[in-house]
């Protein structure tokens, strides 16, 4: 017997306890991400409704076979129309809708209808908040900008949609490619029908346009974002045949199923090729050649935010593909007028959404040329402004470079007022009187007419240098705020009121809640929600004295004013004060214990919480109860309040809280009227690439006048969802690393002369602290930081980093050790029903009843083809079953390929647990004895010869357990990768029948080395990597070669990257395979050698 068993039960409990661990720690999380995941989303948003038509356009280029993809022209309108008459017609502006993963041409509709509706109905009102800006620094020349948002549209919008038959693209790379080809035929296609139909009109003489469209504007959701990028640079698209692209929930970074190796490698090409393309082009020795080849190219991503679970916003990222001065992301949330996180499908018909993406593309047309504007700053100019908002450029602390609109100032009694562009008369007599302020905080309930003045020295001592105002009000026409300077302080003759600087223009809009219903004049029930919002720091007020507010003047409603019909509250505030910090303790325990804050009346307006842990990972619900509202300051005692609701008389009083979360990556998040909320910002936390600090920070705007109790609550359920979310790519790189690990456990007990341990044994000796747990977990961590040391990269937090990447090990773990456990139960269950089958047919073959069965199967076995061919795969199986796999693999489907390499191992697996429980039950079987006496007088060879028959049994069953345990850690590590084909192979499924082409080549070649990797070390014995060479004097053992093979696998895990663990398992194949051949050869030159020498 070689060595001793490597049991579980030689280790005690303490194991067994590990692995029951991490399978509850996966169970507990597993659930609960499904209870969070599932749990029904509120969206905000409104439906949109149309009357569609969809006008086939014929494809000439003969390039796609007939009948497999189509292109279609969107009509709005209930009439019925002549298709050739409206496509002869066309004159507007060209946009082609990409559909993504399973989509339809159909989902144009919502915002081809809008867009049609914008057309008729004209540009938005123009409004006097504060406008996003292009910043310096971006390489944004916004100087030579010279444009105003259009008073009505110059043309309509045409839009064209592909149909791509709802191919799942984003599971496999090569129907990916085949829609980057259909989309470069279409965009072609749609420019020559611009051409034809404007010669069609010259021909019969009616009125032509005097431009014919040269680009085609890209618009496409989820993978067809990504393939307009990718037709975008196709070598055979028509030199700017696109200059515009805007992508819906797009994915850009990496695929968001990255288990395909061809997938990854689509997205790196086409990446590189962007990155090239916004390079200035130079010859071999360095001198200028042309413009970059996408100089011309504005890209816009528009994240659907947190509630998009398919694509993660930190996925929609443009960052390191296109550079700030063409293009930018920008997340649902934050996007102007919208304000609202939606699901992956909902992007497309949300009304909110696609209202303004309709007005967007419009005013982008030129109305000179009735095209899209040439000038690439001008385009990137206008998706700025109708997309982005100030408050995100407000909120994140950066000063647009200039104010977007210069308003009148607003002259001093006895003056005379400058022009003004604002629809309310502001006159000399406007203002009724003049209110001095004593208090830090002001407070206006009702448009009196009054202007209110704030002394900045007086009001702004204390360190209270900073101002902050909220309202519902209209800037400009409701309230302007302006900077008086001190006449005896100042050096300029200038009078005055030339003097005066209005900064009503710094006002930024804000979403608000919905108003409360007004059941009649006068009898509001509660205060208004703030609609803007004013900062102004110490340098804003830097040289002024005076701060005033002043109030548009209101008529009364049946003789009194209205009741908070109008509100707005200013406050001169130090920031330091209202600065509150959550610690990471806090938050973990507020899943038990809810952290409560108490904020106290006369607080400031604006507070900043700031948690240890982004809430992108740990989503809080953040409450607010008000608990008083200085009802006695009004002079009201408790008994001649009465019977008032306190909660109403607060409502009454103060303006519903608003909390303002900022995220890097995703932007902006607002939440109005917040009483109870979840506060979840989608950030990708705690990641290799994740930058330094990753606090989140939310500005709650609350009312001083009323209290507070804050209470911090985080939710299981929407922790466990967005971990899954987040990092269920790094767990299935793990799961690999895990595989690869315990593999590398079974080869070293061999190496060591001991039977091969049991995959959970193994899984559970790798989770031993210290060692060999720190060693396998912790030192690829360790690894990955000193990198990103060395090469400059961001370094991750290592708390946040460490925590969650070791989790995610252990969920790994847990899914290892499940698999494991049910794949046994599997093969015990068969082997079991296998062997007692037989046994019942073998005593059933002995009875007479059953011989003519028995003398049919002689007969047909003695068949000679039928024997030719059974004797050839009894000697040839292995050949035989590498040729059907290898050409699986190569010319049909890489997932095919792979399960004829598991059908071996189960085969296998299933015919050695068949012969241990066989063995077993002849040993457990009672020896037939025929008489005492014969047993007495047994000779002592007889007992010797009993034992060695024992200790043979013995030895059998243990080989066949050290078979079954090797080949059922490559069925694990092979059935791994099986599965990451499996959306693949549900796409060629789809695809049966429409002329299928042959599966890339690096997927091929990957999985030809994962079948080699199992066909050349399928027993433990004959492992041919125990020949591999020694390396600098140090013989390189299996084990060695899988610890390696293992880290690879747990670095592309961090990397967010599996598919890069088809690298790892195909090298081991491919070496496995170089020292076969190196074997042979070497075997042949011995042969060679020793004919030599009988010769001689």
């Amino acid at each position: 017997m070689r060595g001793v068993r490597f049991a579980m039960g030689s280790q005690g409990i303490r194991p067994r306890l590990r692995i029951v661990g991490v399978v509850i720690l996966a169970a507990w999380i597993g659930l609960a991400a499904l209870f969070g995941l599932l749990k029904p989303i509120k969206n905000g948003c409104t439906m949109t409704y149309m009357y569609p038509t969809y006008i086939p356009i014929s494809m000439t280029d003969g390039a796609t076979p007939p009948g497999r993809y189509g292109l279609y022209l969107y009509h709005e309108g209930w009439r019925k129309i002549d298709f050739k008459e409206h496509i002869d017609k066309l004159s507007g502006v060209p946009v082609l809708f990409i559909p993504g993963n399973a989509g339809s041409y159909k989902q144009v509709r919502s915002v081809a209808a809008e867009s049609d509706r914008a057309y008729q109905g004209g540009p938005f009102e123009r409004t006097f908040y504060q406008e996003a800006s292009l910043f310096r620094g971006e390489g944004a020349d916004t100087e030579s900008v010279e444009y105003d948002l259009p008073s009505q549209y110059s043309n309509r919008l045409d839009w064209f949609a592909v149909d791509l038959e709802g191919e799942h693209s984003a599971m496999d790379g090569r129907i990916l490619e085949e829609h980057t080809e259909y989309v470069v035929n279409a965009i072609h296609r749609i420019l020559d029908q611009y051409k034809e139909s404007h010669d069609t009109r010259e021909r019969e003489g009616a009125a032509a346009s005097s431009n014919i469209p040269q680009n085609v504007i890209l618009v496409g959701h989820s993978m067809g974002g990504f393939v307009a990028r990718a037709a975008t640079v196709h070598p055979r698209l028509r030199k700017s045949a696109v200059q515009t692209i805007l992508t819906l929930s797009s994915p850009h970074q990496s695929p968001p199923l990255a288990l395909q190796p061809s997938l990854g490698h689509y997205f790196a090409k086409v990446n590189r090729e962007w990155k090239k393309g916004y390079e200035v082009q130079t010859s071999p020795g360095g001198s200028y050649v042309s413009e970059p080849l996408l100089s011309e190219v504005v890209v816009v991503s528009i994240a659907g935010g947190y509630n998009d679970y398919q694509v993660r916003s930190k996925l929609e990222s443009l960052d390191g593909i296109v550079p700030s001065s063409h293009g930018f992301m920008i997340s649902s949330t934050s996007m102007k007028n919208v304000w609202l996180s939606m699901e992956h499908q909902a992007i497309l018909w949300c009304n909110q959404l696609v209202v303004q993406v309709s007005h967007t593309l419009l005013s982008l047309v030129d109305s000179k040329t009735s095209q899209p504007f040439s000038g690439t700053q001008k385009r990137l100019w206008v998706l700025t402004r109708m997309l982005q908002s100030a408050l995100s450029q407000s909120f994140n602390g950066m000063t647009p470079m200039k104010v977007t609109h210069e308003l009148p100032m607003l002259a001093s009694k006895g003056s005379v007022s400058q022009i003004s562009t604002c629809g309310l008369d502001w006159r000399d007599d406007a203002l009724d009187r003049d209110l001095y302020i004593q208090t830090s905080t002001v407070t206006i309930l009702a448009m009196d007419g009054r202007r209110r003045w704030l002394d900045i020295e007086l009001l702004g001592s204390n360190g209270k240098n900073h101002f902050i105002f909220v309202t519902n009000l209209v800037p400009c026409c409701g309230v302007r705020l302006h900077l008086w300077p001190e006449k005896e302080k100042s050096n300029s003759n200038l009078p005055v009121c030339e003097r005066v600087l209005e900064v009503t223009s710094k006002m930024v809009f804000i979403p608000a809640g919905p108003a409360p219903k007004q059941p009649e004049p006068g009898s509001q029930t509660e205060q208004a929600p703030p609609s803007a919002v004013l900062k102004l720091g110490p340098k804003d007020m830097h040289g002024f004295r005076f701060l005033t507010i002043s109030v548009a003047p209101r008529e009364a409603v049946s003789g009194k004013p209205p009741v908070a019909v109008s509100m707005a509250v200013g406050q001169f505030f130090n920031p330091e004060e209202g600065a509150l910090e959550v610690s990471s303790p806090s938050m973990l325990l507020s899943a038990y214990w809810t952290k409560e804050l108490f904020l106290k009346e006369d607080h400031p307006l604006a507070y900043n919480l700031s948690f240890a842990i982004s809430l992108g990972l740990l989503p809080v619900t953040l409450s607010l109860k008000t608990a008083g509202c200085g009802i006695k300051t009004f002079g009201l005692s408790d008994g001649e309040t009465g019977d008032l609701d306190k909660d109403k008389l607060c409502k009454l009083r103060c303006f519903p809280p608003v909390a303002l979360a900022w995220d890097k990556a995703s932007g902006l998040h607002v939440f109005p009227n917040l009483y109870s909320e979840t506060i979840v910002i989608d950030s990708s936390p705690a990641l290799w690439s994740s930058q330094s600090s990753e606090k989140s920070t939310v500005m709650l705007l609350v009312d001083p006048h009323c209290s507070y109790t804050a209470s911090v609550h985080v939710s299981a359920p929407a922790v466990s969802g967005r971990f899954v979310l987040l990092y269920g790519p790094q767990i299935v790189g793990f799961s690999f690393a895990v595989t690869l690990f315990t593999i590398m456990r079974q080869a070293h007990q061999w190496e060591h002369k001991q039977s091969v341990p049991p995959l959970l044994s193994a899984v559970e000796y790798n989770l031993e602290m210290p060692s060999p747990f720190l060693p396998l977990a912790a030192f690829p961590l360790l690894s990955s930081l000193f990198f990103s040391f060395l090469t400059a990269q961001p370094i991750p937090p290592l708390a946040s980093f460490t925590v969650v990447s070791l989790v995610c090990y252990l969920l790994a773990n847990a899914f290892i050790s499940v698999l494991i456990i049910v794949s046994k139960v599997v093969f015990q269950t068969s082997a079991l029903i296998h062997t007692t089958v037989k046994s019942k047919c073998q005593a059933l073959e002995r009875s007479s009843s059953l011989a003519f069965l028995h003398w049919f199967s002689i007969l047909a076995s003695s068949l000679v083809c039928l024997k030719q061919a059974i004797r050839i795969l009894k000697l040839n199986t292995t050949i035989v079953m590498t040729l059907v796999a290898v050409t699986l693999v190569s010319f049909v489907h890489p997932a095919l390929g792979l399960f004829v390499i598991l059908s071996s191992h189960a085969l296998c697996c299933h015919n050695s647990m068949c012969c241990i429980m066989m063995a077993s039950a002849r040993r457990k079987e009672p020896v037939d004895q025929k008489t005492e006496a014969e047993r007495k007088t047994r000779h002592t060879s007889g007992r010797q010869e009993a034992l060695s028959v024992d200790m043979s049994e013995k030895s059998f069953v243990e080989t066949q357990s050290d078979i079954f345990n090797h080949r059922h850690g490559l069925l694990i590590l092979h059935l791994l990768a099986a599965m990451m084909f499996v959306p693949s192979l549900a796409a060629w499924f789809q695809r049966i029948g429409t002329g299928q082409s042959f599966p890339w080549f690096a997927d091929s070649a990957l999985c030809v080395g994962v079948i080699f990797h199992g066909i050349l070390n399928s027993r433990p014995e004959s492992s041919i990597l125990r020949s591999f060479p020694s390396v600098l004097r140090h013989q390189l053992r299996p084990h060695h070669i899988y610890l390696l093979a293992g880290y690879y696998c747990f670095f592309s895990g961090l990397e967010l990257a599996p598919y890069k663990v088809f690298y790892a398992v195909g090298a081991l194949g491919y070496i496995s395979l170089s020292l076969k051949i190196s074997q042979l050869n070497n075997n042949d030159l011995r042969l060679r050698t020793k004919s030599r020498i009988h010769r001689r």
